[in-house]
């Protein structure tokens, strides 16, 4: 019977947690008084941030996409602008010319793939990155069945997920972005999903068993 797998701890109805990796929080004593702006392009920057610095929430926040910016909101942030491309790269063009004259922290992973630093400093944003969580991969149990579809949510799930599993010609994956798409096999067909977000990627893998 063909499954929905989710690579993520996010619970949907009739969709399976195929839980293949964790994250870690990392702990920081940084002073951020002194920026102007953040930078939130995952929700688990978010979270981590929040476990030990709640300051925060009184700088002017800029979210990736708008289930990032929610959140942030939910969390009682404040949130200045919202991304529309929902990319990495090309969410740094679009906060160019909003962060000039800015002093501006971006709150990432350990490992992360977008060029998004880079782009900023490369015209003239003075940016400095701060270190709240890393990924770790982690053994799964669940016996995938024939045909089913695959949801990967980050270069990490990508990874975590091969270091286990074969990928059959059957199965079918959909990524939630562009960068996490890079880090696919060449062998492995996929969807990207035109939105940044889980609960598009879940709409796409339900129309995909249809």
């Amino acid at each position: 019977m063909s499954k929905i797998y989710l690579l993520s701890n996010q619970k949907y109805p009739n969709v399976e947690n195929l839980e293949v990796f964790q994250i870690e929080y990392i702990k920081s004593n940084i002073d951020l008084s002194i920026y102007d702006a953040l930078i939130f392009t995952s929700k688990n920057a978010i979270y981590s941030l929040d476990s030990f610095n709640k300051d925060w929430k009184k700088i002017d926040s800029f979210a990736i996409a708008p289930k990032t910016a929610n959140i942030i909101k939910e969390m009682g942030g404040k949130v200045v602008f919202t991304g529309i491309t929902s990319h990495g790269d090309e969410f740094a063009q679009e906060l160019i010319t909003l962060l000039k004259n800015k002093k501006v922290l971006y709150i990432k992973a350990l490992k992360t793939v977008s060029n998004l630093v880079e782009i900023l400093k490369e015209n003239d944003v003075l940016i400095d990155e701060l270190v709240t969580y890393q990924t770790s991969c982690k053994k799964s149990n669940s016996s995938l069945e024939d045909n089913s579809v695959f949801i990967f949510t980050s270069p990490s799930s990508v990874e975590c997920f091969f270091n286990q599993y074969k990928w059959k010609d059957n199965y079918k994956a959909i990524v939630i972005g562009k960068t996490t798409a890079k880090y696919l096999p060449k062998e492995v067909d996929y969807t990207i999903s035109s939105e940044t977000s889980i609960d598009e990627c879940i709409n796409l893998a339900r129309q995909t068993l249809l």
